[in-house]
C-alpha cells in the first residue's frame, strides 16, 4: 500500500510538472514561430527526476514530447532544427533520470545511515554531546537530555559551559582560546574526571572524554560523558561488603580454632598455677628460699605474658574496624600468622618447617588482612593433610625479584583438576561444609596489594600455595 502511494505521488509529480510546461508551452506558442524550444520543459523532467527517479523522468520527457508534438504539428518533421531539438531532449531526459535515480538512492542510504546512527547514539549509555570551536552545542544525545535534564532544543545553540558548575563555567571559553592559540592538549584524547551541573543546579562527578574532528577549517568537539554518581556508589558498597566478608570469614576461622586455642591457653595457665603453688609452699617453708622464690615467679609472669599474647593475636585478629597499610618486614609478618594458624597442629601430628630468608626488604601491607590470608591458607593446609598418614607442611617467604614470595605446601590430599581450573572463584570448593569464599577472599586481598596468587601440585604429593607481594621501594621508603 505505501509502495503504490509512493510511485502514484512520484509519477503525479512528473505528470503535474509536465503539465505546467504544456501551459506555459500553451501561452508563449504563437512567439515560438514554428520552433521546438524544448529547453522550456528541461526544468519539468529535472523535478520529476529529482523526485521520482529515472521513471518519473522518462514519463514526463515523453509527456513533454507528445506537448511538443501537438504544438509544432508538421512543423516538428519538416524542420531539421526541431528533430535536433527534439533528439537531444530525449537523450537527455532518460539522463537526468539515471542521474537523479542515483541521487535519490544516495539520499535514501544517507536517510537509513543518519537513522542507523542516532539509534546507536540513543542507545549509547555515555552522554554525547558535539561543541564547535566557540564551545556552541551543535548536537545533545538523548541520554545527555536524561543525564542533565536539558532537552536537546534548549542546548543546541547554547555555550556548552551551562552544564558546568562554578569557577569551571567562566574558565572553559578560555580554555578553548588557549588550545586554538597553542594546540596544547590537556584533556583532548586523554580523559579525565570532572564535575557537571544539571539544569536543577544539582552537581555529580562524571569522566569526560573528548575527541576532535576538523571539518574543512573548523573543528568540532565530541564529549562523551559518564556519571560516576552509581558507580562511587557501588565501590563503595563493595568495599563495604567485602570488608563485612572479610570479617565474617575471620570470624569462621576463630570458631574452628576455639578448641585449639583453649587447649593452648590451658598449658600456661597451668603452669602459672604449679608455679604459684610452688611459690606458696617455698614461703611456708621454715628458711624461705628468696632466689627460688623470685625464680618461680619469674616463670610464673613469663608463662603469663605468654598467654597474653596468644589473647592479643587473637582480638587483633578478630577486631573489625578500618585499617591502614604499614610497613611490615616479610618474615615477622609470616611468622606471627603462622604462630596463631599452628596452634593444636604438633597434636594433630603435623610436622611442620619454617623457611623464613632473612633480612628481606619491606612491604608495605594491611597486616591483618595478609595474616588472614596466611592463617586461610595454612588452615586449609592442615584439613588436608587430616586423611594422610604423612603430615609435612613447609612455610616459607623469600626473595624472588622485586617481590617477597610466600609459600604454604602441604602433603594433603591434593585438589582435583575441575577444581583446580576455578579455584579461586566465589563459592567453588571441595569442603562438605565450606562455602567457597576462602580462596575468592585471598585473591581479592593479595590483588589489591599488587600481588599474584596461585595454586600447583606438590611434587611430593599435595598441593603448594604461592603469592607474592611488592617490596617498598625508595620512595615509599622516603615516606
Amino acid at each position: 500500500m505505501i509502495l503504490q502511494r509512493q510511485i502514484w505521488l512520484r509519477y503525479g509529480s512528473a505528470a503535474v510538472a509536465a503539465g505546467l510546461a504544456f501551459v506555459l508551452s500553451f501561452s508563449l506558442h504563437r512567439y515560438f514561430e514554428g520552433r521546438t524550444f524544448a529547453v522550456i520543459y528541461v526544468p519539468a523532467v529535472t523535478y520529476a527526476a529529482f523526485v521520482g527517479g529515472r521513471g518519473p523522468a522518462i514519463f514526463a520527457t515523453f509527456l513533454c514530447l507528445c506537448s511538443s508534438a501537438f504544438f509544432l504539428e508538421e512543423d516538428l518533421y519538416t524542420n531539421p532544427a526541431n528533430l535536433i531539438d527534439v533528439a537531444f531532449f530525449a537523450a537527455l531526459g532518460p539522463i537526468l533520470g539515471v542521474i537523479g535515480n542515483r541521487l535519490l538512492r544516495e539520499s535514501e542510504g544517507a536517510r537509513n545511515r543518519q537513522a542507523q546512527l542516532q539509534s546507536i547514539l540513543d542507545a549509547v549509555p555515555e552522554a554525547i554531546i558535539v561543541i564547535d570551536e566557540r564551545g556552541i552545542v551543535n548536537s545533545f544525545s538523548v541520554t545527555a537530555e536524561r543525564l542533565f535534564g536539558w532537552s536537546a532544543s534548549e542546548m543546541i545553540g547554547k555555550n556548552v559551559s551551562v552544564l558546568m558548575p562554578a569557577p569551571y563555567r567562566q574558565e572553559h571559553d578560555g580554555y578553548l582560546q588557549r588550545y586554538r592559540k597553542t594546540g596544547e592538549r590537556r584533556i583532548i584524547g586523554i580523559g579525565r574526571i570532572v564535575v557537571g551541573e544539571r539544569k536543577d543546579g544539582s552537581t555529580f562527578p562524571m569522566e569526560l572524554a573528548v575527541g576532535e574532528a576538523k571539518v574543512g577549517a573548523d573543528r568540532l568537539f565530541t564529549g562523551f560523558v559518564r556519571d560516576l554518581t552509581e558507580r562511587r556508589s557501588q565501590e563503595r558498597r563493595m568495599q563495604e561488603l567485602q570488608s563485612e566478608l572479610v570479617h565474617v570469614s575471620r570470624l569462621t576461622a576463630m570458631g574452628e580454632m576455639a578448641s585449639s586455642l583453649a587447649h593452648e591457653l590451658n598449658q600456661p595457665l597451668s603452669a602459672i598455677t604449679s608455679y604459684l603453688r610452688g611459690a606458696s609452699t617455698l614461703l611456708n617453708a621454715e628458711k624461705a628460699d628468696k632466689d627460688r622464690i623470685r625464680e618461680v615467679l619469674d616463670r610464673s609472669a613469663d608463662q603469663a605474658l605468654r598467654a597474653g599474647d596468644v589473647i592479643k593475636r587473637l582480638r587483633e585478629f578478630v577486631a573489625k574496624g578500618e585499617t591502614e597499610p604499614t610497613i611490615e618486614d616479610p618474615a615477622t609478618l609470616l611468622e606471627e600468622a603462622a604462630a596463631l594458624a599452628l596452634v593444636g597442629a604438633r597434636e594433630q601430628g603435623v610436622r611442620v618447617a619454617l623457611r623464613c630468608e632473612r633480612d628481606l626488604p619491606d612491604i608495605i601491607v594491611d597486616k591483618v588482612q595478609i595474616q588472614q590470608v596466611a592463617l586461610n591458607l595454612i588452615r586449609n593446609a592442615i584439613e588436608a593433610m587430616e586423611a594422610t598418614s604423612r603430615r609435612e607442611l613447609t612455610i616459607g617467604v623469600s626473595r624472588r625479584d622485586d617481590f617477597a614470595f610466600f609459600f604454604v605446601a602441604d602433603t594433603g590430599t591434593g585438589i582435583s583438576p575441575e577444581i583446580a581450573r576455578q579455584l579461586f572463584q566465589p563459592f567453588v570448593t571441595s569442603k562438605a561444609s565450606g562455602m567457597g569464599v576462602g580462596l575468592s577472599i585471598c585473591r581479592t586481598i593479595i590483588e589489591a596489594h599488587g600481588g599474584r596468587i596461585t595454586a600447583h601440585a606438590n611434587d611430593g604429593g599435595g598441593t603448594v600455595f604461592e603469592f607474592t607481594l611488592p617490596f617498598t621501594g625508595p620512595e615509599a621508603d622516603h615516606e
